[in-house]
């Protein structure tokens, strides 16, 4: 009875040693194989003219602009992957969390987002989903025509999207936010000498109760400047946009709300052949929260507003502007 037992024992040993060299195998032939990396698709994949791709976000099916390059666009989340060092200070390490995002990739002029209006001028073309937009399917367009009331609003010539009605895209004093937004200046007339050096005002951020804007970045002469007219700063920001007029360009503002000098601004473009933002301007200790007239809280505007435009002075008669993937959220991550 002990042969048995003996063969056994031998066929156990031979299984086990035959386990061994395939562990062994294995092992051998995981270390000769590369690691892959985990797929990143926490942010729109830069294409050669510097454009991100679509995200799903509020505003529908992931899609591609027409002819565009690499099909459709993964989903994403709603707010772009922090670039190094163009965030507010402390914030770079935490993942954004996403406030809004008007996408506009439905068609729908308010992005199907509650409560966003997409213009109060009256005219019929003041407004309205363009295609295609930032690499999606759409955008909006706003559009002002000097010395027709239609495209007046608010006593002055303007045609824009505003957030005010919307809770989450306001801001307090103590609040952190990042606004990322897509401008395509559509058949833009370039300053030439002798011209009106006025402003065409892109987007802005600003207290409630009839305020001026805290911020705004506005196409001025052939530059895209950042302007805070309370405290009078002033940078370009783009120094020469007409290389891109009918392209998409690419803005970001990091802003600390403060009513002292605790608050700061930082602005980083990422413009047509770039693949990462820019910083290109920043403010630190600066008092970002100067209401004229008090204010419970603030908010933004994307569209076209030419306050100080005229016929009169000379300035040109119709302006049209794109958006797309406009986007709020708080740098520090999750509260």
């Amino acid at each position: 009875m002990r042969k048995p037992l003996v063969t056994l024992a031998s066929a156990l040993c031979l299984a086990g040693s035959l386990l061994a060299t395939g562990c062994a195998a294995d092992v051998a032939g995981a270390a000769s194989s590369p690691a892959q990396p985990p797929q990143d698709r926490s942010s729109r994949p830069a294409v050669p003219d510097g454009r991100p791709g679509a995200s799903t976000t509020g505003s529908g099916t992931p899609s591609t602009a027409p002819g565009s390059p690499g099909g459709s666009a993964p989903n994403l989340p709603a707010s772009s992957s922090t670039t190094a060092g163009t965030g507010p200070q402390g914030a770079a390490h935490h993942a954004p969390r996403a406030l809004l995002h008007a996408g506009y990739d439905q068609g729908a002029p308010d992005s199907g987002i509650p409560g966003l209006t997409a213009t109060n001028a009256t005219a019929p073309d003041a407004a309205g989903p363009v295609r295609p937009g930032f690499r999606s399917r759409y955008g909006i367009m706003h559009k002002v025509v000097l010395g027709d009331d239609g495209y007046v609003s608010d006593g002055a010539p303007r045609s824009e999207s505003a957030t005010d009605k919307v809770a989450a895209a306001r801001f307090r004093v103590g609040d952190v936010r990042r606004y990322e937004f897509s401008v395509l200046l559509k058949d833009w007339q370039a300053y030439r000498e002798g011209d009106p050096a006025s402003v065409d005002i892109l987007f802005q951020g600003k207290p409630t109760n009839s305020n001026p804007p805290s911020f705004f970045l506005a196409a001025k002469r052939n530059a895209i400047v950042f302007r805070d007219p309370g405290l009078d700063l002033q940078s370009p920001v783009v120094a020469d946009y007409r290389p891109y007029v009918g392209r998409w360009m690419r803005f970001r503002v990091d802003v600390r709300w403060a009513d002292d000098n605790t608050g700061s601004y930082r602005i980083s473009t990422l413009l047509p052949g770039q693949s990462a933002f820019r910083l290109k301007q920043a403010y630190p200790r600066t008092k970002t929260w100067h209401p004229d007239n008090p204010a419970q809280y603030g908010y933004v505007k994307w569209g076209l507003y030419r306050p100080d435009s005229s016929l009169e002075n000379g300035s040109v008669r119709t302006r049209v502007v794109h958006h797309d993937d406009i986007r709020i959220s708080d740098p520090r991550g999750s509260s």
